[in-house]
């Protein structure tokens, strides 16, 4: 996870040795090296670079005190301005901007909606998304897995209308780093699409667990795979058993009114 990894640290990582000098303790900084988040302690004999007694001492940092920080000034934007932020969360292809071209379509003249597209590279996701009565923004990502709270509170200032009430933050496309990576948003929302399998919810729980709503998508592909829709509505409890669950069909609309009566309820 990225809090762990590393992965949201700066481009350029340093690599730190500390060296114990007759009693003295130094540390010394090297740039370029790819060990962040590491103090590496070295005795040194009394020839040369040697490091008989070589000791790791690993430091966690928790890249994510920053992050959160800027969060809270998201979330107070937002809910100053009485605006209800979806982060939404899935693997690549789960249907995330299928939902949402359909949601705005229902929602326009409605509800006065926006939408922030996190992607590593192209504004594809947000071509698709332009002209459905709702301003978008797309954040290319470069080599990240996932947006922060930094690159939503630059997105906000363009995004944002006067009017704006629903705010939607499709989320790179990845299980497990987005769920880690407060934005500002008032909760998740985790997809999880029938061709994926049931077992979505078991193998990645931090998402699982945190979200608020789980959407099934594409259940109109249901009578053609081998996919137990049951087993998954189980494993979706046993991790978050208060989760709210819409299933629907982006395609054929099958359970959309649902999905759209509750956002409408949100306002």
């Amino acid at each position: 996870m990225c809090k762990n990894c590393g992965c949201d640290a700066p481009k350029t990582p340093h690599h730190a040795h500390s060296h114990e000098h007759g009693g003295h303790y130094h540390v010394h900084e090297h740039p370029g090296h790819e060990h962040p988040g590491h103090e590496h302690p070295h005795v040194h004999g009394d020839h040369g670079h040697e490091h008989p007694e070589s000791v790791h001492v690993e430091m966690e940092i928790n890249i994510l005190s920053e992050n959160d920080r800027i969060a809270a000034e998201n979330r107070a934007i937002l809910e100053s301005r009485g605006i209800v932020t979806i982060n939404l969360i899935s693997s690549p292809g789960s249907g995330k901007t299928a939902l949402l071209e359909k949601t705005l379509d229902m929602l326009k003249g409605d509800v006065p909606c926006a939408v922030i597209v996190g992607d590593q590279r192209s504004d594809e996701d947000a071509k698709r998304l332009r002209g459905r009565g709702a301003p978008v923004t797309q954040i290319e990502t470069d080599d990240s897995c996932h947006l922060n709270a930094e690159q939503v509170a630059q997105a906000l200032v363009k995004t944002l209308q006067p009017d704006t009430k629903l705010l939607f933050i499709e989320n790179v496309g990845n299980l497990v780093c987005p769920a880690a990576f407060d934005l500002g948003e008032d909760f998740k929302v985790a997809l999880l699409s029938s061709p994926e399998g049931e077992d979505k919810p078991l193998k990645y729980p931090s998402l699982f667990n945190t979200a608020k709503v789980v959407v099934i998508t594409k259940i109109d592909l249901c009578p053609y795979l081998d996919w137990d829709i049951e087993k998954c509505r189980q494993y979706i409890r046993g991790v978050n058993p208060g989760v709210l669950v819409f299933e629907l069909s982006s395609r054929s609309e099958k359970g959309m009114n649902s999905w759209i009566s509750y956002l409408k309820s949100l306002l």
